[in-house]
């Protein structure tokens, strides 16, 4: 039947889904999602608007992620020539409808993204379909700073706190999230833990701490291999020296999921490149040619405004605040049918689709 691995199934035992009935569970969803949009909107100054579900590869508005993914494409039937693609996010559109929308310093916009990632993992905490809070915010060129970052990430996690709060008390659950996150940096754990793998360094963090704002994502250290994780070159700035001595004023926001004991990212935020950080890492990563696309050229001719936005996963932050083992106990995904027959016999449905129709 395949091992515990090659199935995606969670790493562990004896567990009892929080909320068993399926109409109750979507009300809790429901709960989790506009508590937490409602403050995320109001601590850091966003207006929900509207959004694309796909692009032109033409654009250059499609973020490559770690720069080998491959988006779901197709062709209009009446325009075969024109290849249309699903985003895997809307990290460069956003920052492209901080303009549309003359957005100015201190205005900012929030959007319901729903992707595909078709090259991603399929396991307990991920799928092919995405959902997420896209965001960003228009700063000034003195804003592009630690201190701002961090303001920022304050914002997005009181939201995260007061919605844990809220759905505790509705469900009759113990709220486990401190009141404030802690701010780390991959440069100083690779420093204090040399033998640890990236994901190990984040198990330290969010275990001691409860929640953590890990900041230095992207680039690579002197050996040529990974400073943490990856990040294409031309939407976080990993580059920019900070006052501690590391680099990159970008970061993801942790958690220590209860159930699983492992980590638990729920966004990946950071400031944005300007013009001389975009060429400085497309340098670093053997990207040049993007910049002939619409969206490089309008970004190095000023016609796109410095700004600070990040993605929030929707499941994620479900799957965190209802202590669940699957993120299809939370979303319509697709997965293995072995792992959904395993996963239903011990007492586990996942949502829908995601049950082998």
């Amino acid at each position: 039947m395949g091992s515990v691995v090659d199935l995606g199934l969670p790493p562990v035992e004896g567990y009892t889904p929080v909320i068993k009935n399926l109409l109750e569970l979507e009300k809790a969803l429901l709960l989790i999602k506009t508590t937490f949009e409602t403050n995320l909107k109001e601590n850091v100054g966003l207006t929900r608007v509207s959004c694309p579900v796909f692009l032109d590869k033409n654009s250059g508005m499609q973020d490559n992620l770690n720069g080998i993914e491959k988006p779901a494409t197709f062709n209009p039937r009446d325009y075969p020539d024109l290849k249309l693609e699903v985003p895997h996010s809307l990290a460069k559109w956003k920052r492209w409808a901080l303009q549309y929308y003359s957005c100015q310093p201190g205005q900012g916009i929030v959007t319901d993204f729903r992707g595909i990632r078709a090259d991603d993992d399929i396991d307990y905490t991920h799928s092919l379909y995405v959902d997420q809070w896209d965001w960003e915010k228009c700063i000034t060129e003195n804003e592009r700073s630690v201190e701002y970052l961090q303001e920022i990430v304050k914002g997005i996690y009181t939201a995260i706190y007061v919605t844990e709060q809220a759905m505790c008390k509705e469900f009759g659950l113990s709220p486990i999230l401190p009141a404030e996150i802690h701010f780390a940096s991959s440069d100083e754990m690779i420093q204090n833990h040399p033998e640890s793998t990236p994901k190990e360094r984040e198990a330290i963090l969010a275990e001691k701490y409860g929640a953590v704002f890990l900041m230095g994502i992207g680039g690579n250290k002197a050996d040529g291999s990974l400073r943490h994780d990856g990040r294409a070159p031309d939407y976080d700035d990993w580059i920019t020296p900070r006052p501690d001595g590391g680099t990159g004023l970008n970061g993801d926001i942790l958690v220590w999921h209860p159930v699983l004991k492992i980590p638990f990212e729920l966004s990946s935020m950071g400031i944005r490149v300007n013009k001389e950080v975009l060429l400085k890492q497309l340098e670093l990563c053997n990207a040049m040619d993007r910049t002939s696309s619409p969206w490089h050229k309008m970004l190095l001719e000023g016609e796109i405004p410095q700004s600070i936005g990040g993605g929030i996963g929707q499941s994620r932050l479900c799957q965190f605040m209802l202590r669940c083992c699957h993120i299809g106990e939370v979303q319509y995904g697709w997965y293995n049918p072995k792992t959904v027959e395993i996963l239903k016999s011990n007492g586990t449905r996942l949502l829908g689709l995601g049950e082998g129709f």
